[in-house]
């Protein structure tokens, strides 16, 4: 997680000092941006339920050609999802959630469907996130259906990609945003490198695709 944190912050004085570099000039801001995400994970391997999280960071939005713009932007994600497993002890049934904690990188283009009101946003994010992360008391439940425990799928895919679309409203200053973002690769894939793991689950391959719901808000310098 410490190296998580120290990416976004190097990333921070980078696109600060770019921009700062860069200068103002009409139609190029800077922005800050936070909000609430929805996370689900696409999958066939276990049985999973969207939760909530939070997400927040920055970006730069610049002028590019007629009505579009070009927006790169930072954001820190920590987005959760539930998991339906049985308790060891008891076998009742429980929804274990679990964390995903991360930084993401957005390079985005920007149809000015209204010029500085309404925009609709969409390009590729790359996101580097940590493993998946749950309490201590839930790490021997059973994933309902299988003969995995949830601390055996925690070591996910570090890096991975998706797509971002979405739509932004407001003025120059302030905006409301609402996106949604799909992984574009397996999610689970580093799990299919352990081959004790992929035994255990009887040779069933993991596959699974993120899916981030977002509404947020953005404060404009």
């Amino acid at each position: 997680m410490n190296k998580l944190f120290l990416t976004f912050l190097f990333s921070f004085g980078l696109l600060t000092s770019t921009y700062a570099q860069y200068g103002y000039r009409d139609g190029n801001r800077i922005g800050f941006s936070a909000g609430i995400t929805q996370l689900d994970l696409a999958t066939s391997n276990f049985s999973v339920k969207p939760s909530s999280g939070w997400m927040g960071g920055l970006a730069v939005r610049g002028n590019y050609y007629n009505n579009y713009s070009m927006i790169f932007g930072m954001q820190f994600t920590e987005s959760h999802f539930t998991i339906a497993t049985k308790t060891p002890a008891t076998l009742q049934n429980k929804e274990t959630p679990f964390k995903v904690m991360g930084v993401q990188i957005r390079l985005l283009l920007s149809y000015n469907i209204v010029k500085d009101h309404v925009s609709l946003d969409f390009g590729p994010v790359l996101q580097v996130n940590d493993k998946l992360k749950i309490k201590s008391t839930d790490e021997n439940n059973s994933l309902t259906g299988t003969p995995l425990v949830a601390k055996d799928i925690l070591d996910v895919t570090k890096v991975n990609g998706n797509l971002y679309l979405g739509i932004s409203a407001g003025s120059k200053r302030v905006r409301a945003v609402a996106f949604y973002q799909y992984g574009v690769n397996n999610f689970l894939n580093h799990l299919n490198q352990n081959e004790a793991l992929l035994t255990k689950n009887l040779g069933k391959k993991f596959d699974g695709h993120l899916g981030l719901l977002s509404a947020q808000l953005l404060v404009n310098l």
